[in-house]
């Protein structure tokens, strides 16, 4: 959507993502429900797919499906080594170590960043590999970033007086809350969790503009009316996506 040639195409694109993702409790749930009225032997719950796979679906449709999943893992791994990559060498090497560097020295960084995240991220998934369901694991770790990524956009797009400092407290702080309330709170459901974190970094955000005593930036985004105004094509299909997921939660909350 940020990248979007128009306000249009960006929620075009963001209805789209919206319909995909009522499919994701479909792709997740299903799997495990079939498994278990099957009678699945089965050790956790992330043999529940690859024991469907490979005595229920068809030959030719199991090739296909292992095709899908390993492009699926594949195109994962390729944006995320390209998010690194980008991050380190963009971010921290050419801002802070050398801020002259090349073109070429600068893709020859980024392929060595890479390269170190992959030979660290080969013992992590090693110790990971005995987790019972991978899927809830990388949900509820997301849940550690995602609150204060949150509380950032939307005070930085709405809140005039939002500052820099405000936005890094909010950075740290989405891990510390939620490591804190991991070990303080076992019990706490992350999504809960992750609810408490998002109030927790807007409040620290707001404190942090109190404190600073800042009043509205000029470099502040301006908004206007204008750029809320949306098709009835949207109105309608954002409208099915809530009733849907609405419909969702209270049958099977």
């Amino acid at each position: 959507a940020l990248a979007a040639k128009s306000v249009a195409e960006a929620q075009k694109g963001l209805v789209f993502a919206g319909f995909l993702k009522l499919l994701l409790p479909l792709i997740v749930v299903i799997p495990g429900i079939v498994a278990f009225a099957l009678n699945a032997d089965i050790a956790k719950s992330d043999e529940a797919y690859p024991w469907l796979l490979y005595h229920i679906v068809p030959t030719g449709i199991k090739g296909l499906a292992f095709a899908a999943l390993v492009a699926a893992i594949v195109g994962a791994v390729a944006g995320m080594l390209n998010s690194i990559s980008t991050i380190f060498t963009m971010d921290i090497y050419q801002s802070y170590v050398n801020r002259q560097a090349s073109q070429a020295k600068l893709v020859r960084v980024g392929r060595i960043s890479a390269a170190v995240a992959l030979l660290v991220a080969f013992p992590i998934a090693i110790m990971l590999q005995n987790l019972d369901q991978a899927f809830q694991f990388i949900q509820e770790f997301t849940g550690f970033v995602s609150p204060g990524a949150l509380a950032i956009f939307l005070l930085g797009f709405f809140w005039k007086r939002a500052t820099a400092n405000g936005a890094l407290l909010a950075a740290i702080g989405t891990f510390v809350f939620s490591l804190l309330m991991k070990w303080l709170l076992p019990e706490l459901p992350f999504m809960d969790r992750m609810g408490l974190v998002f109030i927790l970094c807007v409040l620290v955000m707001v404190a942090s503009a109190m404190v600073e005593r800042t009043k509205e930036t000029g470099k502040a985004i301006e908004l206007s009316p204008e750029l809320f105004n949306t098709t009835r094509g949207f109105k309608v299909a954002a409208a099915i996506i809530v009733v849907v997921l609405i419909a969702i939660y209270t049958i099977w909350w």
